[in-house]
């Protein structure tokens, strides 16, 4: 495998409970590989979470399977993202998680069609065709 990017390997971590400590944080998203690295920001006046975090996989396959394992509970619901560069930060969707898409294909196409055409852009959860009325519009 090359070398990676170090926030190709890491995960921003929103909506933490207050309460939440790196340990626990830790704990949960280690059952998806090995962590290198595991902190729930704190102000640095107060030393009070700030109810996010970052946690940082050894390999960007682990930071996918901890993405699919999705929705997250540590000490409540828990927003995770994969990490951007600061300067990226700031682009209209650096941040957007995708879960749901709409495609529009040719009436004519078969359900084969549509698996060949969007399993070669990602991994296809979901085919929804044979519910929706043929307008040319598949849901995935």
């Amino acid at each position: 495998m090359s070398p990676k990017q170090p926030e190709q390997l890491q995960l921003f971590t929103e909506g933490l409970n207050f309460e939440t400590t790196d340990e626990s944080l830790r704990s949960h998203f280690e059952q998806w590989g090995t962590l290198t690295d595991c902190v729930v920001v704190k102000d640095p006046n107060t030393k009070r979470s700030r109810g996010f975090g970052f946690v940082t996989y050894a390999t960007v396959e682990e930071v996918d399977a901890a993405m699919n394992a999705g929705p997250h509970k540590v000490d409540g619901i828990v927003e995770p993202k994969k990490a951007v560069p600061r300067e990226d930060s700031q682009r209209p969707g650096a941040h957007l998680t995708v879960k749901k898409i709409f495609v529009a294909l040719k009436k004519t196409l078969k359900n084969i069609t549509y698996k060949i055409i969007l399993n070669s852009t990602g991994k296809l959860k979901l085919l929804k065709s044979e519910s929706v009325e043929r307008r040319g519009t598949l849901l995935s």
